[in-house]
């Protein structure tokens, strides 16, 4: 008789335990990220067609957005000659679903990250082969498809979080990287 009181007592046990756990539609979701994962294409609407319009993405970049905070953002947190993941969180990717030009370098239509070394007057911006990684802590300059060093331009007005868009030129498109005082341009022709 002890083991069947025994035996009702563990099941009883087991099935508190089995409510407790998150199969009972309790969930607990992580906090909202401080440098949200935004998403640019290129065209910049390429996703938001109509059903009759005929528009491809041809460039996708999936980065994260940090903000300035009041904190001195290059030179400080962002250091000069250092290699930097263009944002925050996993390293920037950019998706050619084209093969485009980048300098005098052809480049494959696949999915990249994007890397930059900032300095004071100039961004050495990195395309790489390495894809979904934290950061740039694992960054392997072997694995570099190209290297390019392009001009820094001070903003008119600091700019609180990092962003990214596309500006439209004859024969291609400017990736517009920018934060804080600074931007710079990447050029990617088609």
């Amino acid at each position: 008789m002890k083991r069947i009181g025994l035996g009702v007592l563990m099941v009883c046990c087991q099935l508190v335990a089995l409510a407790q756990s998150p199969s009972s539609g309790v969930v607990k979701f992580p906090q909202l990220d401080p440098s949200p994962l935004d998403v640019l294409y290129y065209p910049i609407n390429a996703v938001k067609v109509k059903a009759n319009e005929d528009v491809s993405p041809k460039i996708k970049v999936l980065y994260s957005r940090p903000a300035k905070k009041g904190r001195e953002i290059f030179g400080v947190l962002e250091q000069y000659g250092k290699v930097w993941r263009l944002g925050a969180n996993e390293s920037t990717e950019i998706n050619f679903f084209q093969a485009v030009t980048i300098g005098d370098k052809k480049i494959k239509a696949g999915k990249y990250s994007l890397f930059a070394i900032p300095y004071k007057e100039k961004w050495t911006f990195i395309l790489n082969k390495q894809t979904d990684r934290w950061g740039a802590f694992s960054y392997n300059e072997e694995k570099d498809i190209l290297r390019i060093d392009l001009p820094v331009h001070l903003l008119e007005k600091p700019l609180e979080n990092f962003s990214m868009t596309f500006v439209d030129f004859e024969g291609g498109t400017n990736l517009v990287v920018a934060w804080d005082t600074q931007k710079v341009e990447l050029p990617i022709y088609f």
